[in-house]
Formats: C-alpha cells, sequence, structure tokens
C-alpha cells in the first residue's frame, strides 16, 4: 500500500494532485485544514485497486450522494445546540453509543434530608469543539462536490456528447455554471447542434435586461458608484459630455463624493470648466441634501463616488447618505469588463446596499472574457445602462443592444478548449444550487 500526503491551496487542487500522482483508484484517508490551505492523505492498495471489482458510476455516484445527505444531517444536528457537551457531540458523528462508564455529568452525590440539593452543574459547550467540527464536515462537503462533479461531466460526456460540446461552448464564453444549464434546458429539445446553438445565443440574448428609457432621457440625479479602478469617473465624463452635445450645458450639473483619491475632484473640476458645467463638492460628513439643494432645479444631476474598500467605515457612510431620505438618485454599478469574477461578485455584494437601478459596463476594448459580468448582471436582474469601450469622451460611450453584446461575448471567447479539469470544477460548483439536474 501506498500512503502519501498532499498539500494544495483549496481542496479541488488538492484533488487534482492525488489523481495526477496516484490515479482514480486513490482512496481519501483524511483531510484537514492547514495554514494557507488543506492536507489530504490519500492511499493506493495495488491488490485491492487490480483485484476488486470496479463499481459502475451511477452506484458510486449514489453512494457519495448518500454521504453528503449525512454531511448536511450532521450540519443540522450542529445548528440546535441544546445542553448536550462536547464529547456527546463527538460521539454522535462518530456513530458511537453512549457508555456507563462515560456518563454526562458527574454523579449528584446525596445530601441530609434537611439541606437543599445543589443543582446539577449544566455541561459547558466548548465552541473550538464545534468549530473543529465545522472546519471538518466543510471539507468532506468540498471533497464530495469535487467528485461529484467529476462523475456528472465524465457520463455527460458518455452519454450526451453533443450537450457536453454545447457546455464547453458556454464555458468558453465565460457563463457561470447556473446560467449554462438554464440555457441548456431551453434548448434539450433541440438536436441539431448548429439550431441549438443559435437558440442558446438568442435565449442568452433575451436574458440581458437593458432599461426601456436611457438613464440620461430620464433625467434625474444619477450616481456612479463602484471600486476603484472601475472607470466610475471616466464614465461620468462621457455621461456629461453626450447631455452637454444634446441638450446644452444649462441643464446638467456635477457632483463629487470622491475626497480620498488625489486628484479626483481636481479632474471633475477640470472637466466641468471643458463643458461649462458647475461642480459641487460633497466633504466627509456633509449632508448629500443639502448640497443637492442647489442644484433643484437641474435636469440631470451626475455623482461622482469614492471607490472604497468594503472594510471602510466611509464606504457604509458614503452608501447611507445615496440612500438616504431626500435623496432620489438612481445608483448605476459600474464594472470593469477586465475585472476577475471575484471582484465583480464581490462589488456588487458591497454596493448593493445602496440600491442599484443597473450597472455600466466599461473596458470593453480591453476584455479577454464577457461571461462573468453578463452572468452577474442576469443572476442579479442588473439592467445593463451603457457601454464604454476606448477613452474617447463621449464618442465610447454607447446604448447596449443585447444581440450586439452576446455577439461580442462570442468574438472575444477564449481561444483554447477549457480543460477537464475546468468542467468538472464547474459541475462541482451546480452542486451549490438547489437543482442537481446537469445533464
Amino acid at each position: 500500500m501506498q500512503v502519501k500526503r498532499f498539500f494544495a491551496a483549496d481542496m479541488r487542487q488538492a484533488m487534482k494532485l492525488v489523481r495526477d500522482e496516484l490515479g482514480a483508484d486513490a482512496a481519501i484517508i483524511g483531510n484537514r485544514r492547514i495554514a494557507g490551505g488543506v492536507e489530504l492523505t490519500a492511499a493506493l492498495d495495488y491488490k485491492l485497486s487490480a483485484l476488486a471489482p470496479r463499481v459502475p458510476n451511477l452506484e458510486l455516484e449514489e453512494e457519495l450522494r448518500k454521504t453528503q445527505s449525512r454531511i448536511v444531517s450532521a450540519q443540522a444536528e450542529l445548528s440546535t445546540r441544546g445542553a448536550t457537551d462536547a464529547a456527546t457531540n463527538r460521539q454522535l458523528v462518530a456513530g458511537l453509543p453512549l457508555t456507563a462508564a462515560e456518563p454526562l455529568v458527574e454523579p449528584r452525590r446525596e445530601e441530609p434530608a434537611r439541606t437543599q440539593p445543589a443543582p446539577a452543574p449544566q455541561p459547558a459547550v466548548d465552541q473550538r469543539v464545534f468549530d473543529s467540527m465545522r472546519s471538518e464536515l466543510n471539507g468532506l462537503r468540498q471533497l464530495l462536490e469535487v467528485q461529484l462533479g467529476s462523475l456528472a461531466w465524465t457520463q455527460l460526456q458518455g452519454s450526451k456528447p453533443a450537450q457536453a460540446n454545447l457546455w464547453r461552448r458556454l464555458q468558453r464564453i465565460g457563463l457561470s455554471g447556473p446560467i449554462a444549464r438554464e440555457l441548456l434546458s431551453l434548448t434539450s429539445e433541440i438536436h441539431e447542434p448548429r439550431q441549438a446553438w443559435r437558440m442558446l445565443l438568442a435565449h442568452l440574448a433575451r436574458m440581458i435586461r437593458t432599461p426601456d428609457v436611457e438613464p440620461l432621457e430620464e433625467g434625474g440625479v444619477i450616481a456612479m458608484v463602484g471600486p476603484a479602478g472601475m472607470g466610475k469617473t471616466t464614465t461620468l465624463a462621457k455621461l456629461a459630455a453626450r447631455y452637454v452635445l444634446k441638450y446644452g450645458s444649462q441643464s446638467v450639473a456635477l457632483v463629487s463624493m470622491d475626497s480620498f483619491r488625489i486628484g479626483a475632484q481636481e479632474q471633475l473640476k477640470t472637466l466641468g470648466r471643458i463643458l461649462n458645467v458647475s461642480v459641487t463638492q460633497v466633504d466627509p460628513g456633509q449632508s448629500l441634501v443639502q448640497a443637492l439643494e442647489p442644484l433643484l432645479r437641474k435636469r440631470v444631476v451626475l455623482i461622482d463616488t469614492a471607490g472604497l474598500q468594503a472594510s471602510d467605515p466611509a464606504l457604509r457612510m458614503q452608501l447611507e447618505s445615496l440612500a438616504g431620505r431626500g435623496i432620489n438618485a438612481r445608483n448605476y454599478l459600474v464594472l470593469a469588463t477586465t475585472s476577475q469574477k471575484q471582484v465583480l461578485t464581490a462589488a456588487y455584494h458591497s454596493y448593493k446596499r445602496c440600491g442599484l437601478a443597473g450597472c455600466i459596463l466599461t473596458k470593453l476594448d480591453e476584455t479577454a472574457c464577457l461571461g462573468e459580468v453578463l452572468s452577474l448582471a442576469i443572476s442579479q436582474e442588473l439592467p445593463i445602462a451603457y457601454l464604454t469601450d476606448g477613452p474617447r469622451i463621449p464618442d465610447d460611450l454607447h446604448l447596449p443592444r443585447r444581440h450586439q453584446l452576446v455577439s461580442r461575448a462570442v468574438s472575444v471567447q477564449m481561444q483554447e478548449e477549457p480543460s477537464e479539469e475546468a468542467m468538472a470544477d464547474m459541475f462541482a460548483g451546480l452542486y451549490h444550487s438547489p437543482d442537481k439536474r446537469v445533464g
């Protein structure tokens, strides 16, 4: 028997190391979290792996599902913290019965009849034990997701190769697993590959939401929000120039809430001088309502906000100002299409607290993948208000056309086919959602 330890940043990478070195017959006999990642202990029995009959994929998947169900049940047990102590919880998870030699509490000594018996002490709950058990259960769950994802992808390639090819093409665009699954369910009855692909793209275009009326035409207070580096100030400049060229500079005003970035307010003042538009500066702690009072007669007011980190207390104050009473602002989340999926998701969750009317996609001329930002906009039901694809003001600001946006996403798709590991990882991620059907 060969036993070896593997270290990786997460469970999926560790499983890949196990498969690459020991093969698919290796058994995981231990896993634990360590500083900087996870540690897996795997074993390979040459005799057993050569002689033991192989379990069919369907049976193995069923067993993994049962184990996953047991883990979910164990986690539910942990959430109901009763009066049981840490030792009882360890025995319940391990499936070991309590014995008379291991009483839950110390036996109470009998006191004389004339004295009041003391109440039995309540067993103390060790928080570290619960945290350790949760960590181990989460590790097991990740391990199961990786194995189930790999099994599901292998089965789909064998049973439905045409559908597997569509999965690969959607992955090349960068669409998320749930969006791809929904698109494929809409075209499951179409067997001709080219027709199925055209219908997939048509359904994808219908999923994208755009405003019925252009925000500048609707008027009012419009705020650009989002992390630093997304292109908020440049986008605001393009919007202001677009409006001035069409309606003049008398009915538009600019407001800067960015007093944190060096030169941010100077940039806006320079833009105001060029466009002959008034610029108002709002300092930290100053009331936004009072700053907007002199601008009530303006048809359009564009607000530039500071790009702050989610942990910065000033961000919470800024979002509360935009969502406060007396501020009827429509806040648009500015997202650079060059950003990674994790950055886009974190930006949405940080800024959704102020109420989002939609999003503006920037830097389309620099992106190598549009699927990730489209997946976020579709899943969170964010209308795409504008697109920017260059530095020219305002020429590189465009209204979105859904079919053109899908065509652009296809044209900038990844040149190489996604690896088998990437497809298995995507299928593993689908096991987080309630609907587990991926085929």
